[in-house]
């Protein structure tokens, strides 16, 4: 069969499923639907706002579907009457196995790690807030439990000094998107082997970020704070505080000395170049952050405007 013959419905929100969603329209696949979140009010006017992907697919003329609710009859129905081959899904919500198991080719989902490693909802997080030197990307069959299905394609990223979350989202979108392409080229041709998941190996998870986890504890060693610093930049944010309110950072560097006579989380500043704070070995001078209130600035200009008590 030639890849563009297999008709597929795609499913996903926000802006990283546009991307894998371009990268099959532009080669030519046959969408038959897109499948997408429901519209919501948002902003001061509570004006109703379309998904990334629902603005996309009507700008290519595509089939759009939202239902709020995925085991609706009428939305099952017609999920049917589509007669699709492949349903893939990329950064959507968890489906009911009605949906996933109703396309003779499968479900496949797109996974922001190396499978079986990182499963969860914070792949792109948890990889850099545990300074690995490398993630990727799996292309790979749904089943019941969640991530666990056969593993089609993998693709590796290397994780660069400086890594954020927001960069390596970036790179991952894109290095996704074409891995994702390859494996329904892959599957037309009969030419993928699936591998089940090792589940014998020692797994690390990637559950969701809560505001518990976004806490900066400067007793911990600054390599270890940088990390977490990076891994949620720049969203949801590490943060700490500064003078009784919120500060999160976004970017900061290790300056080794010795702080055993400083308690930790001390912050130290001249009020014109630099704002640091001490850890267990040695301080983190930021670079740019966003006190409760204010906007997003770099260290300078925060400085430059901020009077210490």
């Amino acid at each position: 069969m030639n890849y563009k013959d297999i008709r597929i419905i795609f499913m996903g929100t926000p802006e990283f499923a546009v991307v894998s969603l371009d990268k099959l329209v532009s080669a030519g696949c046959n969408i038959v639907a897109v499948i997408t979140a429901p519209d919501k009010p948002a902003g001061r006017g509570m004006e109703m706002q379309f998904s990334a992907v629902k603005k996309y697919a009507v700008e290519k003329g595509l089939t759009v579907l939202q239902p709020e609710k995925l085991k609706n009859p009428d939305f099952i129905e017609q999920l049917k009457s589509l007669k699709a081959d492949l349903q893939i899904v990329v950064a959507f919500r968890m489906l009911p196995e009605i949906v996933w198991n109703m396309p003779p080719m499968a479900t496949l989902n797109l996974h922001g790690s190396l499978l079986p490693q990182y499963r969860g909802a914070a792949p792109i997080n948890w990889a850099i807030i545990n300074g690995e030197a490398y993630t990727g990307v799996t292309t790979f069959k749904l089943k019941h439990e969640i991530d666990t299905g056969d593993i089609l394609l993998t693709e590796k990223i290397p994780l660069t000094e400086n890594e954020t979350a927001g960069t390596l989202h970036d790179k991952m979108k894109v290095v996704g998107a074409d891995l994702l392409l390859k494996t329904v080229m892959g599957l037309s041709e009969n030419s993928i082997a699936e591998t089940p998941q090792n589940h014998q190996e020692i797994l690390k998870n990637a559950p969701k970020i809560f505001t518990e986890n976004c806490v900066i504890d400067w007793n911990k060693p600054a390599v270890e704070i940088n990390q977490l610093i990076k891994g949620l930049s720049p969203y949801p944010a590490a943060f700490t505080h500064l003078n009784e309110k919120k500060l999160k950072i976004f970017a900061a560097e290790i300056e080794w000395c010795d702080t055993n006579s400083i308690e930790k989380g001390t912050y130290q500043t001249d009020g014109k170049n630099y704002l640091k704070f001490s850890c267990a070995d040695g301080f983190l001078i930021i670079n740019d952050l966003q006190l409760e209130g204010k906007k997003r600035m770099p260290i300078s200009d925060f400085l430059r405007g901020y009077r210490f008590n």
